[in-house]
């Protein structure tokens, strides 16, 4: 899973498009779809064909030159392509990876405007490639940064999917992993399923058995069970968003894990890049929760699993309180989560 990149630009006529897993097929089908529109993109990260925080802001990135690509004969050229980039990071509200993108690609076209449309474009698709480059050496980092930290003969528990899916490549969560288990090949993964939409059943455990990694599936509920019998004895899972003083949102069923290991003293650690970290959020209690349809609690296998009225509220995330996270790991080292305004401000 760590050879081929999840996202990528592929040139192909005049610019390119972006390539990409569909991830809703897995493990069912591995397949890579091309997305030529900003439409297409939008519901690509909407749908969650492209999914994991990294790999949302690559689309991002990709979205931009899409974008431009678009409205090559236009007039108005920059204003347009900024509310096309607008709409894009519109998609998902709590991955501040696709923000931060947006952002970036925003200052390329700033420092490219007064040059003509094929060189605004032509500069968005180069950065876009170099921000596909730079994520999967910054896994690598945080792989490694994290595997010093992981116990011998390790159980890991990890939630949701943080791996080479999520990313472009290597993965930041399951890239703690796969360092580790280079150095250790006596550690054994715990992944939680992940309802509703399963993640660490359909994607974690495909990522990790494809290369060799012992892993067994669990239910969300099992983890105190586990923690209790001394089977896991570390845990790591990725972020969507880090507030300046630590506090943390993953995938919905995060914080549980992080108070249940915080009761049985296990450490908990977040791994996450730089650009996941947001200094414009002082707490948790300021990062948005995307809600999501109902439909994918009730619905399993395209059949109903409850009671025809019942009510659903189906929050994407939740918000791991900075109280019970050990370690934030980056590409640029392991930091408590105290020490994060004075590092990344």
């Amino acid at each position: 899973m760590t050879e081929e990149k999840t996202i990528e630009w592929l040139k192909e006529g005049e610019f390119g498009v972006s390539l990409m897993v569909d991830q809703t097929l897995i493990p069912y089908e591995y397949k890579k779809i091309k997305i030529k529109t900003v439409d297409e993109i939008f519901n690509a990260i909407k749908t969650m064909i492209v999914r994991g925080a990294p790999a949302i802001g690559i689309a991002g990135a990709h979205g931009a030159a899409l974008a431009a690509i678009e409205l090559i004969n236009e007039d108005d050229f920059i204003n347009k392509l900024y509310e096309k980039m607008d709409y894009i990071n519109s998609s998902r509200p709590t991955a501040v990876n696709l923000s931060w993108a947006i952002k970036e690609q925003k200052e390329i076209v700033e420092k490219n405007k007064e040059k003509t449309k094929k060189e605004v474009i032509e500069a968005l698709i180069q950065n876009a490639i170099k921000l596909e480059n730079e994520d999967i050496e910054i896994n690598k980092k945080i792989g490694d940064f994290g595997a010093e930290l992981v116990p011998k003969g390790a159980g890991i528990l990890t939630h949701c999917n943080a791996g080479a899916l999520a990313t472009v490549g290597y993965g930041t969560a399951l890239g703690v992993i796969r360092s580790a288990f280079k150095k250790d090949k006596n550690i054994m993964v715990y992944a939680d399923e992940t309802r509703p939409r399963q993640q660490g059943a359909r994607i974690t455990t495909y990522e990790l058995i494809r290369d060799g990694i012992p892993t067994t599936l669990i239910t969300d509920g099992m983890c105190s069970y586990f923690m209790k019998k001394g089977m896991i004895n570390f845990v790591v899972t990725g972020a969507d968003r880090i507030a300046a003083n630590g506090d943390t949102a993953n995938k919905i069923g995060t914080s549980t894990i992080a108070i249940a290991a915080k009761y049985y003293g296990i450490p908990f650690y977040i791994a996450a890049p730089k650009s996941t970290i947001d200094m414009s959020i002082k707490t948790g209690d300021d990062i948005v929760i995307e809600l999501r349809d109902e439909d994918e609690v009730k619905i399993i296998n395209g059949k109903p699993i409850c009671a025809d009225g019942v009510k659903v509220i189906n929050p994407s995330f939740d918000v791991t309180d900075h109280s019970l996270i050990k370690g934030i790991i980056t590409e640029y080292g392991v930091f408590k989560p105290e020490e994060l305004k004075e590092n990344f401000s």
